[in-house]
């Protein structure tokens, strides 16, 4: 017997009142006719395709790899009941800062040892969502993003003490500290939303929550295919995320970089672009000095390069040495905003699509920048106070 499947609805338009492809080219055309112009239409389209194919090999393929390993790790820990002992240990800290489950302290360490998006390797096994309702799974999204390289970024940060020629260790405490606040901000703004949407329904029985499934075999084999399953996960998720991450991320750096080379002017290479966000920052820059005590409008560079990307954004500590305008404030507050945000702009669509909750997208990106900006004013204000 043949299935029939029902038609899609399609919504109809009167094409004689119809201004949305105007509208949408007046966009398009007030976009690139102005960096055309500027770079030139050739070294935009070679800057394009050069940044897309630089994020996809040194970026997607990186996170990829992180996810097969994290995913595997998740995979072990629920296999051999890890996770449940995290959630009860932890749920007594997790619901009265985050309103979630212990277990998403899991999700905490995974992306503060790796980056954002290896939290996703987690959503994808059972035995560690089942502890979430359905308006909680969302809110990974900001969570796991809010520690993002986190090792590597205080390491990195920690590590210029003999440049700067003071211990460092103090600042960025602080602003692990500021990223911590910046992400309970994140979580709690982001959750109005989830709440809205979703409504606070239970996923799973409590008999469901209360056992756990375990595979078949010795601990020999459960070990190995827990760790192949888990990795399985990471590959899917490295390959969901190519969309986000090419499109937004590209996008970001061409508004955001000037000319590898001044006296060459724009050759089409990887990372060139019209610094607009920059520019935009140098205006503003009484506001920078009270909010984060930046006393250089080039400091913003930072914040700005971590919307698309933290590990970039580290690249520019070497400079602001040497130029002598980096000091602990400083330190401290790139240190919350760079955990906070860890390139949030170039995943976040992307991970929200992996969650099947990008209607959320707009909601998750409003709340995080939100949250990344009070993160910082925090670390300013707290190194100012101590």
């Amino acid at each position: 017997m043949e299935t029939k499947i029902p038609a899609r609805k399609v919504k109809r338009r009167n094409i004689k009142l119809e201004s949305e492809p105007f509208v949408f080219l007046i966009i398009l055309a007030g976009v690139f006719v102005p960096l055309s112009l500027y770079m030139g239409p050739a070294n935009l389209f070679k800057t394009l395709m050069a940044t897309a194919h630089d994020l996809l090999l040194n970026t997607v393929f990186f996170i990829m790899a992180v996810a097969v390993l994290t995913g595997a790790l998740g995979a072990l820990l629920s296999e051999f009941g890890v996770v449940n002992l995290i959630n009860r240990l932890l749920k007594y800290l997790m619901k009265p800062l985050y309103h979630l489950p212990g277990a998403a302290s899991i999700g905490i360490l995974t992306t503060f040892l790796s980056d954002n998006p290896a939290i996703l390797t987690l959503t994808k096994d059972r035995e560690f969502i089942k502890f979430f309702k359905k308006w909680q799974i969302p809110l990974l999204c900001n969570l796991g993003t809010s520690f993002g390289m986190g090792l590597i970024v205080s390491t990195y940060m920690i590590a210029q003490s003999g440049e700067m020629g003071e211990n460092l260790v103090k600042p960025v405490f602080i602003g692990l500290l500021g990223a911590v606040v910046g992400s309970i901000i994140s979580v709690r703004m982001f959750s109005i939303f989830t709440k809205r949407e979703y409504g606070d329904v239970e996923n799973e029985s409590e008999e469901t929550v209360t056992w756990r499934k375990v595979r078949e075999g010795t601990a020999g084999s459960r070990v190995l295919d827990a760790l192949l399953e888990g990795g399985k996960g990471g590959v899917q998720l490295g390959l969901d995320i190519i969309p986000g991450v090419l499109i937004i991320s590209t996008f970001v750096m061409i508004i955001t970089y000037g000319p590898k080379d001044i006296a060459t002017g724009y050759q089409g290479l990887a990372y060139e672009g019209v610094p607009f966000l920059p520019w935009l920052a140098s205006k503003i820059s009484p506001v920078l000095e009270f909010l984060f005590g930046f006393e250089s409008p080039k400091l913003i560079a930072f914040p700005l390069t971590s919307l698309g990307s933290t590990g970039a954004a580290l690249a520019l500590i070497p400079s602001f040495i040497k130029e002598g305008i980096l000091t602990g404030n400083e330190v401290a507050v790139f240190t919350s905003i760079g955990l906070t945000w860890s390139g949030y702009l170039s995943t976040h669509v992307a991970m929200m699509d992996a969650l099947a909750s990008r209607k959320l997208a707009s909601k998750a990106i409003l709340s995080h920048t939100i949250a990344g900006l009070l993160a910082a004013m925090f670390s300013h204000f707290v190194y100012t106070i101590f």
